[in-house]
């Protein structure tokens, strides 16, 4: 089974839920805002892609965030705390395969080889 973890008005996450559907694969959505996330997960997807890549440092929360805020993350314990607060923050979608991490983001090239 896969699902998929992100915001639905995301554009990464309009692009990855387009080419399930193109594929005929079956997903689950899990929209970060209403349904949140919790700390093992983040752990969990930390393990898998490196907090620093869970943790989108690129995109419009992040750069709306205090400068406090930002600087107070210096580890993963720290970024955990910054994506529980603002689940925005997170890089979407996250990816999973059977209960597994598989994917961060939306790369067409990596789909095909992770979800089939």
């Amino acid at each position: 089974m896969i699902k998929v973890y992100g915001i639905p008005n995301c554009n990464s996450v309009k692009k990855a839920i387009t080419w399930l559907k193109d594929h005929n694969l079956e997903y689950e959505f899990h929209d970060f805002k209403k349904e949140g996330v919790n700390t093992d997960q983040l752990k969990s997807w930390s393990a898998v892609f490196g907090w620093e890549q869970v943790l989108n440092k690129k995109g419009t929360t992040w750069r709306t965030l205090d400068p406090a805020q930002q600087q107070a993350v210096k580890d993963e314990k720290s970024a955990i705390e910054v994506m529980l607060a603002t689940p925005s923050a997170i890089k979407r979608p996250v990816i999973l395969l059977d209960e597994q991490p598989v994917l961060l983001g939306f790369n067409e090239d990596l789909y095909p080889q992770k979800l089939k």
